[in-house]
């Protein structure tokens, strides 16, 4: 048993990761400042401290708590976002993680694991799936925030600061409690607007693909990466899918209504798919969930 501290931890992938880690009877905390965060989604077996990482207030909680492992999942995660303010990206995503490593190292903790992202650091590759190797060109702040974070722990924080880190680059994450409200989750509109009958919207053509990997199987990897693994993981299933294939997918288990296209967004990438090879050999993890076994559960979850 641990003493867990996971930032983001009322968020989508953070809240699921919590349930697991107390379900395994970790002591856990969550930091979050609610800003997309649902409190509603915080398991009541955890400490919970509305708190920002980019806050004062962050030092107090590791000096209360003082944990052991830390999940770095607290992110302003708006591709779009990112393009139209760079600045309050990097505030949260730079600044914020900076902060949130420099308190770990404080405290000592035995293992911190950043929560990063494939396609959005990747950029336009032509090497499908992607491995790790793979030059990264990102295209968004977005995606240039997460990959300076990588930089920091990999080129400063790991051989100066001896902390052992892992970063998980999750490829398109899906499944219950996804924000159908934000831009990021591709499903979970799909799935809102067809439930309430609504017309969906593809951007460009529908021929972009994705890489689309289960919460359950990111929670997965987030636990092996405990006592497994050193720097940098893709965390993807490995096939590529298309929106528009994804689209018909979902609309074949709702009500088949046609999408209505409209023009791409800036800084999105055409193709992401990624090599998991690393992540099976140092983690011993790959996706378990079907990708039409996950959108019968998400659905399900969205139909309650």
């Amino acid at each position: 048993m641990s003493k867990i501290l996971v930032t983001g931890g009322a968020g989508f992938i953070g809240s699921h990761l919590v349930d697991r880690l107390i379900a395994k009877n970790h002591q856990v905390a969550v930091v979050d400042n609610l800003s997309t965060g649902k409190l509603r989604f915080v398991n009541r077996r955890a400490k919970f401290y509305k708190v920002s990482v980019t806050s004062p207030k962050l030092k107090q909680v590791f000096g209360k708590f003082k944990p052991e492992i830390v999940f770095h999942l607290a992110a302003q995660k708006s591709v779009p976002f990112s393009v139209n303010d760079p600045l309050a990206d990097a505030t949260t995503n730079i600044w914020g993680s900076l902060k949130t490593i420099e308190q770990s190292i404080r405290v000592g903790v035995k293992k911190f694991v950043l929560i990063s992202t494939g396609g959005a650091i990747y950029g336009a590759t032509k090497i499908m799936p992607t491995p790790e190797i793979v030059a990264p060109k990102p295209d968004s702040p977005y995606g240039l925030s997460k990959l300076t974070v990588e930089n920091y722990l990999l080129n400063y924080y790991q051989p100066l600061r001896k902390l052992n880190f892992v970063s998980l680059r999750l490829a398109n994450v899906f499944g219950p409690r996804q924000d159908p409200d934000g831009e990021a989750g591709v499903v979970a509109i799909f799935v809102k607007n067809l439930l309430a009958n609504k017309q969906c919207f593809i951007t460009g053509n529908g021929k972009q693909t994705r890489d689309f990997v289960f919460v359950d199987d990111v929670v997965e990897a987030c636990l092996k990466s405990i006592r497994a693994g050193q720097g940098i993981y893709n965390i993807g299933t490995g096939k590529e899918t298309s929106i528009k294939v994804l689209y018909h997918l979902i609309a074949g288990l709702i009500s088949k209504r046609e999408p209505k296209f409209v023009p791409p967004r800036p800084g999105d990438v055409f193709r992401s798919v990624l090599k998991n090879a690393l992540a099976k050999r140092d983690l011993g993890w790959q996706a378990q969930v079907e990708l039409v076994d996950g959108l019968k559960k998400t659905i399900k979850y969205f139909k309650a």
